[in-house]
């Protein structure tokens, strides 16, 4: 009886069997510590103290450079509150009443000092554009009393030309008619005597005399009108320039203080305070009596 030839295995299927050997010889040998997660590590007390101070000595520094300044005291306090919150709940701790009563009341302190500053600094960009607004409608304002002199510097003009022409007109038709008098020839023969030509002489001086008064009293009204009317536009343009020298004084002033960080002092007392009261906690309960201050 003839043998049967043995079926081959298939290569891949070789290949795959190799490496599942591979494998699990691998994980034979593989140290079962390696399997495990590596525990998190786990603050020292020292560790904490240490942080918690570095993060209070930061905070109580921190400046902030762009204003408004007040933008920025929700996220101050919430880093504070963190920092805070860290500390308390560490493991490696526990804090007494003692403390917790002292981060309570400088807590409430610093959420007072700040919320005044921040009215204080709402008030101030208040009164800035205010002060801006006032002064732009005094600029109006000016602008405006220049247009109205100009117009009414112009109208004046045009009446005082308008009535000095009038009476110079008639003065000198009057001028024509006294030359046509004195020129007349008065005799016995011509039709008029002396006597009614100097009568008529006289009475045409009067009349011109009379014209060129009206004229001068004419020009002297017109002449006590503009100058009424240029006192007053100077005297209230000079009070107009004032108010707008005052209010750019009080904007460049405004403006100078709403640069000025003022509640930095106020962050670095209560972080100096905090300081304070994590080193009396230490003392109390000599938890690292080594670390009574922050790592440089």
């Amino acid at each position: 009886m003839a043998s049967q030839p043995r079926a081959r295995t298939p290569r891949v299927f070789a290949r795959r069997s190799e490496k599942v050997r591979r494998k699990a010889k691998s994980e034979r040998t593989r140290p079962i510590d390696t399997y495990r997660m590596e525990e998190e590590h786990v603050p020292t007390s020292k560790e904490v103290v240490d942080r918690t101070l570095n993060s209070l000595s930061r905070l109580g520094s921190q400046r902030f450079a762009v204003a408004p300044f007040h933008e920025h005291f929700n996220r101050w306090l919430l880093s504070l509150r963190t920092v805070l919150s860290e500390f308390e709940s560490s493991p490696a701790l526990a804090v007494d009443d003692m403390f917790a009563k002292e981060c309570s009341r400088v807590l409430s302190d610093i959420e007072l000092a700040l919320k005044e500053r921040r009215v204080k600094e709402a008030s101030r960009d208040e009164a800035i554009r205010e002060s801006n607004q006032n002064l732009l409608d005094a600029r109006t304002l000016l602008s405006q009393t220049e247009r109205e002199y100009t117009a009414k510097a112009r109208e004046l003009a045009a009446s005082k030309e308008q009535a000095v022409k009038t009476v110079a007109t008639r003065l000198g038709k009057l001028r024509d008619e006294l030359n046509r008098i004195v020129n007349i020839r008065a005799g016995f023969l011509r039709g008029i005597s002396k006597r009614a030509k100097a009568q008529k002489e006289a009475e045409a001086s009067q009349r011109l005399d009379s014209t060129k008064s009206e004229l001068a009293k004419i020009e002297r009204s017109f002449a006590t009108e503009q100058q009424k009317l240029q006192q007053e536009y100077k005297e209230r343009k000079r009070r107009i320039l004032e108010q707008i020298a005052n209010y750019e004084k009080e904007i460049e002033n405004l403006e100078a203080g709403s640069q000025v960080d003022d509640a930095l002092d106020a962050r670095r007392a209560v972080c100096d305070a905090l300081i304070n009261a994590v080193n009396a906690f230490l003392q109390r309960t000599q938890a690292t009596p080594e670390t009574t201050s922050p790592s440089p």
